[in-house]
């Protein structure tokens, strides 16, 4: 755990050293769990907001785009519940004045538990090698069963609590499992209370006549009050999807681990419109096909799995997450969610509009159910730096940090590096970047040793370098190298395009979903 928790300052402090992600309004010493994308940052986010986007408008059944505003009118949060129901279980130590969400102390907790296991199992494994059988060792062990117990005990108090909206139950849990305050290490507790989410502010010029709204604490309501402007003048057909990419904000109380949870966020949503009765068809269809979308990304297929939802939202038929694993746990990076006719009939019956499409071929009209799937932007740039950063030993006791960002998605495509500034080697290295620059993001590095240059590119992720030496003034040809090989070839200056093309275009990731 402790090498895990290394891990991540290592990532955080990467981004920091590299240019990906600085604390916001840093030399105010910043604002807590808001975060700015650097100049190599903003790239990859763009390019995972492409990936999504192609995946989603070109790729998908039946999907267009909108993007709608973040002012909404304060009667569409009513109607979606989120005035009345928005809410976190946050409870205070009374000896450090510190306030927590009540779920997440409990989530800790099962987390330490959790962890105590996963010693056990690793040294048994250490213990008995390769006959190793982790799966009996677990069904077998009397102190892996006793931590089992205990966690299965305090997972269904806490599920029942959560289901129930408890208040009291949850604070009688953390009481009860004698959980203490990180900071004062008490277990002298307030009551836990609800707390809305939601930042408010007020439109209008005067104080008489301004208007309540809210910053939009999702994304999805702008797709749901314009379902039936974007199915009449898009004349679309049931089923069909909505997609759109934008900001959101919640007053998180507990915003933790870096880029994972802030107050400012963006999110990639799409709605997709089904018939009544087959919407767990087309949720199982969207569960397999977004799993493949992560896959594809090569990080390696044992970091994701499904976590299905123990609670379902009112409105819910089907929950499930998919996770991916971070250096602080496997944590939700996408929800896909049944959402039935919640959302149209709530907005059909605040508004006094109809929301009903009328199936020709049923010749019939009803209100949509809704499949949902969610993501989002941040928490997928975390996975992926966390997924692609490596410290490698090479021989002769030297190492590099790399990070094997998916070439498609790598902020810079192609380093150009002329291994020394004469003799015509920068002239031709800058003739090479004016020929490039227009269908790749290159850089045209010329300080440093050749291996220095080699060294800064890895730990931004470039997939390719090419070094323009003298045989280049000779024969046309350079050298290429790739990342994460470091192997070196010589290709010709009229075929650089064609390499670059097969290897970092987004087609190159869409064909393997």
């Amino acid at each position: 755990m402790a090498q895990q928790e290394d891990l991540f300052k290592k990532v955080i402090a990467h981004c920091k050293e590299y240019g990906f992600v600085f604390p916001s309004s840093e030399i105010y010493d910043g604002l807590g769990a808001v975060y700015d994308y650097g100049q190599l940052g903003s790239e990859l986010k763009n390019n995972i907001k492409r990936y999504w986007w192609e995946a989603m408008t070109l790729l998908a059944p039946n999907v267009v785009g909108i993007d709608s505003a973040i002012f909404m009118h304060p009667k569409i949060w009513k109607a979606s519940g989120h005035v009345d129901a928005f809410n976190d279980p946050l409870i205070d130590n009374k000896d450090s004045k510190k306030r927590y969400r009540a779920d997440v102390l409990i989530e800790d907790q099962l987390a330490k538990i959790e962890e105590k296991i996963n010693k056990e199992v690793a040294k048994a494994a250490k213990k008995f090698g390769e006959s190793f059988d982790e799966a009996q060792f677990r069904s077998t062990n009397g102190r892996v069963l006793e931590y089992q117990a205990k966690w299965e005990e305090l997972h269904n108090r806490f599920a029942a609590a959560m289901n129930d909206t408890n208040l009291e139950e949850l604070r009688q849990i953390i009481l009860d499992y004698e959980i203490v305050c990180p900071i004062s290490g008490t277990r002298n507790w307030t009551e836990v209370r609800q707390f809305n989410l939601m930042f408010a502010t007020e439109m209008g010029s005067t104080a008489d006549g301004a208007m309540k709204v809210y910053l939009r604490p999702e994304t999805a309501q702008g797709i749901f009050v314009n379902f039936l402007n974007v199915q009449k003048t898009g004349r679309m057909k049931v089923p069909f999807g909505i997609a759109q990419i934008g900001k959101a904000f919640r007053n998180e109380i507990v915003a933790r681990q870096f880029i994972f949870r802030m107050r400012e966020f963006e999110q990639m949503e799409m709605q997709f419109f089904v018939r009544p009765g087959e919407e767990l068809k087309w949720f199982d269809f969207w569960k397999d096909l977004r799993l493949r979308w992560h896959k594809a990304l090569g990080l390696g297929d044992k970091k994701y799995r499904y976590h299905d939802h123990e609670k379902l939202a009112h409105y819910a038929n089907a929950a499930t997450d998919i996770e991916f694993e971070m250096p602080f746990g496997f944590k939700e990076v996408e929800g896909i969610h049944s959402r039935t006719d919640f959302d149209l009939k709530r907005h059909e019956e605040f508004s006094g509009k109809k929301m009903q499409y009328f199936d020709p071929e049923l010749g019939e009209s009803y209100v949509p159910y809704v499949i949902e799937t969610s993501i989002g932007v941040d928490r997928m740039f975390l996975s992926l730096i966390c997924g692609s950063y490596e410290e490698e030993a090479l021989e002769g006791g030297d190492k590099r940090t790399v990070l094997r960002l998916p070439a498609a998605l790598a902020p810079v495509k192609l380093a150009i590096l002329p291994l020394v500034r004469k003799d015509g080697l920068d002239a031709k290295a800058q003739e090479i970047y004016d020929e490039l620059k227009f269908d790749f993001n290159c850089q045209l590095d010329e300080k440093d040793s050749i291996g220095k240059r080699y060294r800064r590119q890895d730990a931004i992720g470039t997939p390719y370098c090419v070094t323009i030496d003298h045989q280049t003034m000779e024969d046309g040809t350079v050298t290429l190298r790739h990342r994460d090989t470091m192997q070196q070839e010589r290709v010709a200056i009229s075929e650089l395009s064609r390499v670059l093309y097969e290897a970092t275009s987004l087609k190159s990731l869409l064909r393997k979903i």
